[in-house]
């Protein structure tokens, strides 16, 4: 079987990004860089990872579902860790009350659609899962991990006078005008092996030191292993935090003790 191999890194300047990031990452003199992403290999081309940085609130938008994408495009279901925040950092993932499509329109035209979102105080640790049609928002302060369907089809509700295209008639047409299900929000305890994410379009697991025998249960292929901290090998190959590495199977890496690690497959 091959042996895998480590994926390629891109950098990728936004508005909202930082000029200085955290270790083991920094950016490049005068660039804002806002995300750090691994191209999606031919073997998991349905699935994305990638780091984000803020310095600054993200548009407020929303994502299609497959069955509502436009044709040739997935919709994108897709979920944060977040890694660290600073004090008072905040996400905002759907509404504090149910709202109509009217309410929506009159929120992103005026710019009130902020203050109708639902904004969570966040810190290291704290795991959010998005299905596709919630409308969110990142605030500034904030180092995550984003997991997600590999696709590039975000509708923007509102993007605080920002030059930027907006997409309010697509953006009504998927947004679901509801509170956040709970359901998808957990709190991540240091040293603690978790499943994250267990389909339909996705599979997450965050693992400290060796997994237990059952996650090969759950990823019986080929899957994408991204250190958070201690080192992976992949077929003897260092993988260092900052990198991801794709293995064809799980027998294909080998775990440092304490070490963390996320496991992603489809």
């Amino acid at each position: 079987m091959p042996a895998g191999r480590k994926l390629e890194t891109r950098m990728v300047e936004k508005v909202w990004g930082c000029t200085r990031l955290p270790a083991p990452f920094a950016a490049p003199e005068g660039q804002r860089i806002g995300e750090i992403w691994f191209e999606p290999p031919p073997e998991l081309d349905a699935l994305l990872v990638k780091y984000l940085f803020t310095s600054e609130k993200l548009s407020v938008q929303v994502h299609p579902s497959d069955a509502l994408a436009p044709a040739g495009h997935r919709g994108k279901e897709e979920c944060w860790l977040v890694l660290d925040a600073e004090p008072g950092a905040q996400l905002a993932i759907g509404f504090r009350e149910e709202v109509t499509p009217d309410q929506m329109r009159t929120g992103a035209l005026d710019g009130s659609i902020e203050q109708m979102l639902e904004w969570h105080d966040v810190a290291a640790g704290d795991f959010f899962y998005i299905p596709a049609g919630t409308v969110h928002a990142i605030g500034p302060g904030l180092a995550l991990v984003e997991v997600q369907q590999n696709s590039d089809v975000t509708y923007r509700f509102f993007d605080y006078g920002r030059p930027r295209e907006l997409h309010l008639d697509e953006s009504l047409t998927v947004a679901h005008g509801a509170p956040y299900d709970r359901s998808g929000q957990r709190r991540v305890a240091p040293g603690e092996s978790v499943v994250l994410v267990d389909g339909p379009k996705f599979r997450l697991d965050r693992v400290v030191g060796s997994p237990a025998a059952s996650l090969a249960d759950r990823h019986t292929g080929a899957v994408l292993a991204l250190p958070l901290d201690g080192e992976i090998l992949l077929s003897g190959e260092r993988i260092a935090p900052g990198e991801c590495a794709l293995a064809l199977s799980l027998d294909q890496l080998a775990f440092a003790d304490g070490g963390t690690c996320l496991i992603a497959s489809c």
